[in-house]
């Protein structure tokens, strides 16, 4: 079984990621125009969220589940397909349920996208298992990032939401490049755990069933409290800074920008911090680490609050790899269901949290919500109850 890490692949699946999640985050960047162009209300702009979130989430596990047991190289490529047709039928969306349609679209390709490009990130990551997803999912935090940026560059209040067709190219050079990364997978299924009779398919979690699964709920409530928080950023940060600081359209977005770059740069180091010192120390400092800053952030001025943002986005970025590798861990051999229950359900909490934290907007502020939401990484206390996996040693099968 070749094991050395292969840097090509890592490079297109993160490209890939990079642009997936620049055409997803073009969506909540223009929230304000949408909002404007179709006269919605903030519970409204959290259904479109929801709908989107949920489509992704309730998919994403039967999706990895299936290609656990019947992997299917060139789905990637198909799945960037779906997210092309939402684009498209977003750009010409004239009500507000045709809207929900398109969103959903793109929401059903991410639920083929993400459990398996992680896979293909862990079949390419060698013995570097962090890195690789850290280097994965950066790219995707780069085009949440790149997203809220161009949409400040490519749309108007004038324009609307016509222009997302543009994004639709992207979806096009992304299936052009994840067809080549199928080929790829095809020719290297020796790479799966548990395929071809190599040992490491024989190996069982490090801890006893019972451990792992109490484990994994752990683990869903700090990525609860996680995709909670990110989602009154991603979808109500702009509003926020409009409503609080008076800043325009354009001005707002361009702050989001700079919290989404800070949510990528986190994720590149979450990795391979949790490679060299353990993912549950990585665990500890992102969740609950950032609860200082985000309880600080309601009561800054514009200055501080785009200081803060960045600090926050970028320790609170870096769970999510340590997180999805320490769960990969525990439940070796499944990678696919394992990344596909993690991306869902975060996809399913931003979801969720999105269309929650909108009907509260409606019925407090917008600021109330901020305000309620800084004490959400205070539930990173529970990664005590982790078991330190990195100190035992996986037992071989009988």
């Amino acid at each position: 079984m070749a094991s050395g890490t292969v840097f090509p692949i890592l490079v297109a699946i993160s490209l890939s990621h990079l642009l997936n999640d620049t055409m997803q985050s073009v969506i909540p960047a223009i929230y304000p125009l949408i909002k404007h162009s179709f006269q919605l209300n903030f519970a409204q702009i959290g259904l479109i969220t929801f709908t989107f979130q949920t489509t992704a989430s309730l998919f994403q596990p039967l999706v990895g589940t299936l290609t656990d047991r019947h992997p299917q190289p060139f789905s990637l490529a198909i799945g960037m397909g779906f997210t092309m047709i939402g684009l498209i039928l977003l750009s010409f969306a004239g009500t507000f349920e045709l809207l929900l349609v398109s969103v959903g679209l793109v929401g059903l390709g991410s639920s083929v996208f993400h459990p398996e490009s992680s896979r293909v990130a862990h079949m390419a990551a060698g013995g570097r298992r962090g890195f690789a997803q850290s280097f994965f999912q950066v790219g995707g935090n780069t085009g949440q990032s790149l997203g809220p940026l161009l949409a400040a560059l490519v749309f108007t209040v004038r324009s609307g939401h016509t222009r997302v067709i543009w994004f639709a190219l992207l979806a096009l050079a992304g299936m052009i490049i994840l067809t080549r990364v199928g080929s790829w997978y095809r020719a290297n299924l020796h790479r799966i755990e548990g395929r071809g009779g190599h040992a490491e398919g024989q190996i069982r979690s490090p801890v006893s069933g019972r451990a792992a699964a109490l484990s994994v709920v752990i683990l869903l409530v700090l990525i609860f409290s996680k995709f909670f928080y990110l989602a009154s950023m991603t979808s109500y940060y702009t509003f926020y800074l409009i409503s609080r600081f008076k800043l325009s359209v354009q001005d707002s977005q361009l702050h989001l920008f700079l919290f989404q770059f800070a949510v990528a740069a986190g994720t590149l180091a979450g990795g391979p911090l949790g490679d060299r010192y353990g993912r549950k120390y990585v665990i500890w400092f992102s969740i609950l680490g950032v609860a200082p800053f985000t309880l600080a952030l309601p009561f800054v001025n514009l200055f501080w609050t785009s200081v803060l943002s960045v600090v926050i986005g970028m320790i609170l970025a870096s769970a999510m790899p340590a997180i999805l590798v320490y769960a990969q861990e525990l439940f070796p051999g499944k990678v696919g269901m394992i990344s596909g229950l993690f991306f869902g359900f975060a996809f399913g909490m931003g979801g969720i949290g999105s269309a929650v934290l909108g009907a509260l907007a409606d019925r407090t502020s917008i600021d109330y919500v901020f305000h309620v939401c800084s004490f959400l990484p205070l539930i990173g206390l529970l990664t005590a109850f982790l078991p330190n996996i990195e100190r035992r040693k996986p037992r071989a099968a009988a």
